[in-house]
C-alpha cells in the first residue's frame, strides 16, 4: 500500500484515512518514525495505557478513584475553557 500526505505550513500532516484504518491509529496514539539502515522509515504506533502511568503521581496520602475522577473532570473543564496550563 502506498499513500502520501501533504505537509502544511505548520509542518504538520494528516494521516490518510486508509493508513489510519490499516494501522488502527486513533486519537491519542503516538507515532514513531524510525529510520532503518536503508534510509527507509518505519511507522510505529505506540499506545499509552493506564499501566504506563503507574508511579507518575507521588503522594504521601492515599489517592482514591473519586479523587482521580475529580482531577480528570477539572482538567477537561480547564481545557474546554482554554484555561489549561500543562505546567501547573
Amino acid at each position: 500500500m502506498a499513500t502520501s500526505a501533504k505537509v502544511t505550513s505548520k509542518n504538520q500532516i494528516t494521516l490518510p484515512a486508509g493508513l489510519r484504518k490499516s494501522l488502527d491509529i486513533h486519537a491519542g496514539d503516538r507515532i514513531d518514525f524510525v529510520a532503518n539502515s536503508n534510509g527507509v522509515f518505519e511507522v510505529r504506533v505506540l499506545r499509552e495505557s493506564l499501566a504506563d502511568l503507574i508511579g507518575v503521581l507521588k503522594s504521601d496520602e492515599p489517592v482514591s478513584g473519586d479523587d482521580i475522577e475529580k482531577w480528570i473532570a477539572e482538567a477537561r473543564d480547564a481545557m474546554a475553557t482554554g484555561s489549561w496550563n500543562a505546567g501547573d
